[in-house]
């Protein structure tokens, strides 16, 4: 994600170590030793985000919208793993109203507690039972605010929604596992109003009309984190095309001009993409593509897996700003194909996204990645940590321009060589799945072969200038 400016981007929080999203139950023994799968894990940026006892492998969401109601009507069906035995689990759900839950094809208990829907099987699923939940709903979605973070979620337009935000909007359209940890593949499906685009991630399917509806179909089959999710319908003009074997689906607002800033930076995207490719290793998705929305309460661009969303704000200067479409296709290596395991190492994202921008400007004619560097260092206020940076440091300047800097003083400290062998392993051995600043430490001095321990802690963490190396 990346601002428009100096205020926190819309956002709300979901962080822990992984480990926790998986295997944490509440204490007690329930039904022959099944127990409830934990509802709440006790992150510290966002408390109540996120659900233990299981895995999800998949959802397939079928969701129907009508904007003059501002009404959405949905059918989840998610496919998960037991990963201990579990009398009850939950799924976060925001708002919205269930009609109908069963597992695995019979009637599930079914309450809410808040933000939560708490689904009770007809019987126990042991450990490593793989099972099936389909969850019928219905309402007015909204968006979740926080008063420190911002919001996020479902946000209503003049000719549609937009459903967009980190690290929380997922539940509120559908219910979720909504932790990044917990990553899957997602089939999507969407009704609206003939007339109206429905752009979701991944590769575009079939499109069918019936009864003064359309149906748009898309299919992400790596894995995705439930923050990277997006939905944004509305009048939209829609670019298919291909790029490298793979398909192209940009969209930019009808009510902006064919030749306007937007579509210009968007026309950059495979171009942007390839150079990335060339110094972050084969990129990791089966699509590629991106969306301009014109709702002025999207402050920021967002890098929802295969299909970044920019905000209008990053246009207002009437030229193209493909500085924006390389920091959200960075993204697409650091972030989405190799996610957070827990919120405080965000750094992972941002640093090197920013770092990508410096990376593209020098490439495309502009400012070198030192001159930015040494620009940036001047002007860092080192008291403010990369790692950790508390609640309402999440999506600070420290997390985006002090990463960066680690990330340049890296390539300095082990020259280039190396430091592109470094994030290219990174990128490779990583790919689909979630990481550590730990890992990335350990993985930098595997393949440089030297001790960069007190290096990160300097770079990352310490509260004075380190030095230049």
């Amino acid at each position: 994600m990346r601002r428009t400016h100096g205020r926190l981007r819309p956002a709300l929080a979901v962080a822990v170590a992984a480990a926790l999203v998986f295997t944490s139950c509440t204490e007690g023994d329930e039904r022959g030793g099944f127990r409830p799968g934990a509802a709440d894990l006790a992150d510290p940026y966002v408390p109540g985000a996120g659900n233990g006892g299981y895995d999800v492998d998949n959802y397939r969401l079928a969701v129907r919208y009508d904007p003059p109601t501002d009404r959405l009507t949905g059918r989840a069906v998610v496919t998960a793993t037991a990963t201990a035995p579990l009398s009850r689990f939950n799924l976060d759900l925001a708002g919205l109203d269930v009609s109908r839950v069963t597992v695995d094809g019979g009637p599930a208990g079914s309450a809410r507690d808040g933000d939560e829907l708490v689904v009770t099987p007809p019987d126990g699923l042991p450990r490593g039972a793989r099972f099936t939940v389909e969850v019928d709903y219905s309402g007015v979605p909204t968006a979740k605010a926080d008063g420190q973070l911002g919001s996020g979620g479902f946000l209503h337009t003049d000719d549609g929604a937009i459903a967009l935000g980190q690290p929380w909007s997922a539940a509120a359209w559908f219910p979720v596992n909504d932790h990044p940890a917990d990553k899957a593949t997602y089939d999507i499906e969407v009704t609206v109003p003939d007339g109206l685009a429905a752009l979701s991630n991944g590769v575009p399917g079939e499109r069918t009309r019936a009864d003064g509806w359309t149906t748009w179909r898309w299919a992400e089959r790596a894995p995705m984190a439930s923050y990277l999710t997006t939905l944004v319908i509305g009048d939209y003009r829609v670019q298919t095309g291909t790029h490298a074997g793979r398909p192209m689906v940009t969209a930019v607002p009808a009510s902006l001009p064919a030749a306007g800033p937007e579509a210009a930076s968007l026309a950059r995207t495979g171009e942007i993409a390839d150079f990335l490719a060339s110094r972050f290793g084969p990129y990791p998705f089966d699509s590629y593509g991106g969306v301009v929305v014109s709702d002025g309460r999207v402050g920021y661009a967002l890098e929802t897996q295969s299909r970044p969303v920019y905000g209008p704000g990053f246009f207002r200067g009437g030229r193209p700003n493909p500085g924006v479409v390389a920091h959200e296709l960075a993204h697409q290596w650091f972030g989405n194909s190799v996610a957070l395991s827990r919120w405080r190492d965000i750094w992972l994202n941002e640093g090197f996204a920013s770092y990508a921008e410096w990376l593209w400007e020098e490439h495309d004619g502009g400012r070198t990645a030192q001159r930015n560097f040494e620009l940036e260092y001047a002007a860092t206020d080192w008291s403010r940590p990369v790692v950790d940076p508390g609640r309402s440091g999440l999506f600070g300047t420290a997390v985006y321009k002090r990463g960066a800097l680690t990330v340049h003083a890296l390539r300095r400290t082990v020259g280039d060589d190396t430091f592109f062998r470094i994030l290219r392993t990174w990128t490779a051995e990583r790919r689909g799945g979630n990481a550590t600043t730990e890992d990335l430490i350990a993985l930098a001095e595997r393949v440089s072969g030297k001790s960069l321990r007190p290096f990160f802690d300097a770079w990352l963490v310490g509260g004075t200038a380190p030095a230049l190396p």
